[in-house]
């Protein structure tokens, strides 16, 4: 994960929660009280966050000590200790929010992630990701991806050509559209394209594109089609795919299955701070 950019991202999302400053911490703790949060799984699932907590509370105070007892890509059980974090208590409650905000986010999407990959074992099909992510946090939904164990397909529109449906209707037609973009690309740069007809898969094949989508086709359609490609072009599934019917696809022999649900409709993944602050402990989220 990029580094800079993390704490470029941070720094906006502790702004947009803290404002002016926190009212409340500021006004009830003194700069040099010390206290303790822990955060704990309150559920089984996969780690992803270390680096929002370690940063994270080290943009306020170089002085937090963070110790991490899991790290991402960990499997978590209900009631493990993930993280201890001890500091001053002003800066624990200005950044626990939006630290646990986006630390549940991101193990629930590697939890989900690990729930599909595991349902293409025994296949060679791999699973990645989609665009369809929350705006603003693309470059945290795509490592947490990876983190549960799959891939990522292309970061946005600058890194991979990718001819959608509306392409083709504007260009005309499959082989028009290669056509144009080709002559318009340097050699580093693949040609994607969906299809939704045989039609469109020969006239694909013909056209010479890198990667073949198959979009919105039953795993059927795709059995009966597959044979067509030749070995050299990648084969990908997606539209509206659901866990249940993973194995049904993986089982086709296609490369590629991407999921827009590992980011656009994922459930967090509940995870509580506990702090501890004179003796006393208690559940603070």
């Amino acid at each position: 994960m990029n580094q800079l950019k993390l704490e470029s991202m941070l720094k906006r999302f502790f702004l947009e929660d803290i404002g002016d400053g926190d009212i409340s911490g500021e006004r009830l703790f003194a700069k040099n009280t010390i206290g303790t949060f822990s955060f704990h799984a309150k559920e089984e699932g996969i780690f992803c966050g270390e680096d929002i907590i370690t940063i994270g509370f080290s943009m306020f105070n170089n002085g937090v000590k963070c110790n991490l007892l899991k790290h991402d890509g960990d499997l978590l059980n209900k009631g493990d200790l993930i993280a201890k974090i001890e500091g001053p208590i002003q800066t624990l409650l200005a950044g626990e929010r939006v630290i646990l905000n986006l630390v549940q986010r991101m193990s629930g999407i590697a939890t989900a992630t690990r729930q599909a990959v595991n349902q293409t074992v025994h296949s060679t099909a791999k699973i990645c990701d989609t665009r369809k992510t929350t705006p603003g946090l693309r470059m945290l939904e795509k490592y947490a991806v990876r983190m549960g164990g799959a891939f990522n397909h292309r970061n946005g529109l600058y890194d991979c050509v990718m001819l959608k449906d509306n392409h083709i209707a504007f260009a005309g037609s499959i082989t028009s559209a290669v056509n144009t973009i080709r002559s318009r690309i340097g050699h580093t740069i693949k040609i994607e394209t969906e299809i939704e007809t045989k039609a469109q898969l020969i006239e694909a094949i013909e056209a010479g594109v890198d990667i073949i989508m198959f979009d919105n086709r039953t795993p059927e359609e795709i059995k009966e089609w597959l044979p067509l490609v030749p070995l050299h072009i990648t084969t990908e599934v997606s539209g509206g795919i659901q866990y249940n019917q993973i194995k049904d696809y993986a089982a086709t022999g296609v490369d590629w299955i991407s999921l827009g649900s590992l980011t656009h409709s994922v459930k967090a993944l509940d995870i509580s701070a506990l702090v501890q602050l004179k003796g006393v402990t208690q559940i603070a989220h």
